[in-house]
């Protein structure tokens, strides 16, 4: 039957990476598709605005000095003006979409990429705003050729051209705020797979300029315009100069605010990701990360935060893995204190526990009963140990070493230790098919601490409890108890554990000179 169904999972399994890998690529052409658009809607719609914002402001509110171009040459300066819109508008078209084409092409092909598109796609913000401003100064230039040619005078033409390149700059800073908030998708995605270490664009200087060159630097040029117009002899009115000076204060309040709010949201929008993922750190999860799509001091700050958060993760599996090795409590020790060799005397319980009959258990059953068996052995001496506040000090083979009192101090050791093995020989002897398991139990002063070399150490407790406690699990075995106790555990424990107990006869335990007095559960013996 297994052979039978191998293929179908492995079928099963292909489908499904197959279906992943297809949702996958539907994705990234999505992702693709969708930045194409926004890209060849937004930017031709911010130059065309702008182009018309220029043409008002040159032609209505600022009045240019000498007589200006022949009523003839109005509609020729129109046509000029709208055929150098057109022509922008094409050449800002092919250059922006042949800049963009390799990172369309990557992103659609659903691999990572190399250097220089990786480079390219960081980049594309300021590429794209620095072809706007080159087609805006070359039409600067041309629309002063032009009106030279038709008969304006020098000045008046120098000026428009540099009311047109004002208009660029304009353009080309809300080119760069409007690219690099559409081209975020593939920017995660170029960050992916190397996240910065450096900044690789200029970051949150660069807007905050952008922001004022576009709300402030633009209107104070226009109103230097203004003034050069009218000490040019352009003959403007008090009403004009009032009408100019409001324009380009609207102007300034609306667009530069807006323009502001625009770059705030760019830096703003991350940081607020940052911090709803630092109160999911904070509330303990730390399956957590955000998306770098930024390759400034924003992207350094996303990354930086994905590293941490990887660390902490990595941090709470360690302590994790630890704690299940060497128990919490000695895990939370060791993560809070220096390491000191060697240790100290502490009264503690001892609890040893001891498969009986292991040898015959695993020569006659299934490998893997015996794997099932055992664990669900340890498993319930791990559940009573931790329940009555008892700490595994390590598994040995088929038994255990447990603790009551190291590393934390424990009010009633002894009795919990007595309390612990009356409840784990009633649930071994239950709850495990044919494996029964002894235990033995003692109390007094151990040495509990970190024994070994600075290189490779372990907690544990060494002591004649440790011995004893050994020594009568394999006396245990024997009895039909299979559970025995020294008389000073029993001594030590509160009165109501104590009376639980009932006192044997004193024996001589192997390897020992002196006699234990044993004792054994009331009404078990």
């Amino acid at each position: 039957m297994a052979a039978t169904r191998t293929p179908h999972a492995f079928a099963l399994g292909t489908e499904q990476a197959e279906a992943v890998t297809v949702e996958l690529s539907s994705e990234r052409m999505r992702i693709a598709a969708q930045m194409t658009r926004r890209l060849r809607i937004a930017l031709p719609a911010i130059n065309v605005l702008e182009a018309a914002v220029t043409y008002v402001f040159v032609t209505y509110v600022v009045p240019l000095p000498g007589k200006g171009p022949p009523p003839t040459a109005h509609t020729a300066q129109l046509l000029a003006s709208i055929a150098l819109v057109g022509v922008g508008w094409l050449v800002c078209d092919w250059w922006g979409g042949r800049t963009f084409s390799p990172i369309r092409r990557w992103v659609e092909e659903g691999r990572h990429p190399t250097a220089s598109e990786r480079l390219t796609t960081l980049r594309l913000p300021l590429l794209e705003a620095g072809q706007v401003l080159a087609v805006w100064v070359g039409a600067g230039i041309g629309s002063f050729a032009i009106d030279a040619g038709l008969g304006d005078s020098a000045v008046a033409a120098l000026l428009l051209g540099a009311m047109i390149v004002l208009g660029g700059l304009v353009a080309s800073a809300l080119t760069y705020l409007s690219t690099e908030r559409i081209v975020r998708p593939a920017t995660a995605l170029a960050l992916a797979s190397e996240p910065p270490t450096r900044p690789l664009l200029p970051g949150i200087g660069t807007r905050i300029y952008l922001a004022w060159e576009f709300g402030t630097a633009v209107a104070v040029g226009g109103a230097v315009v203004v003034a050069i117009a009218y000490l040019a002899g352009s003959g403007m009115s008090a009403a004009r100069m009032a009408g100019t000076v409001i324009f380009l204060g609207v102007f300034a309040m609306v667009v530069g605010l807006a323009t502001l709010l625009f770059a705030i949201r760019s830096v703003a929008d991350p940081v607020r990701a940052l911090r709803g993922a630092m109160r999911r750190v904070e509330a303990g999860d730390t399956d957590v990360s955000v998306s770098v799509d930024d390759g400034s001091e924003v992207g350094l700050l996303q990354a930086g935060f994905n590293r941490m958060v990887a660390g902490l993760r990595e941090r709470d599996r360690v302590r994790d893995l630890f704690g299940r090795h060497v128990g919490e409590e000695v895990a939370r020790s060791a993560l809070g204190e220096e390491l000191e060799m060697g240790g100290e005397l502490r009264k503690a319980a001892i609890l040893f526990v001891d498969v009986v009959g292991s040898t015959a258990f695993a020569a006659t059953r299934d490998p893997h009963e015996v794997v099932d068996t055992l664990n669900r052995f340890f498993e319930i001496v791990v559940e009573v140990v931790t329940l009555h506040g008892g700490w595994i000090n390590k598994f040995e083979g088929d038994a255990a070493l447990c603790v009551f009192g190291a590393p934390a101090e424990h009010p009633d050791a002894a009795g919990a230790a007595l309390l612990a093995a009356r409840e784990l020989g009633r649930r071994l002897s239950t709850e495990l098919d044919g494996l029964e398991a002894a235990i033995g139990l003692s109390a007094g002063e151990v040495v509990a601490g970190n024994i070994g070399a600075a290189q490779r150490y372990e907690y544990t407790v060494i002591g004649d409890p440790v011995n004893e406690a050994a020594r009568l699990t394999e006396l245990a075995k024997g009895r039909p108890s299979r559970v025995l106790a020294s008389e000073s555990i029993v001594r030590e424990a509160g009165e109501r554990e104590a009376r639980r107990w009932e006192l044997g006869e004193p024996i001589v335990l192997r390897g020992r000179s002196q006699a234990t007095r044993i004792a054994a559960p009331a009404q078990a013996t």
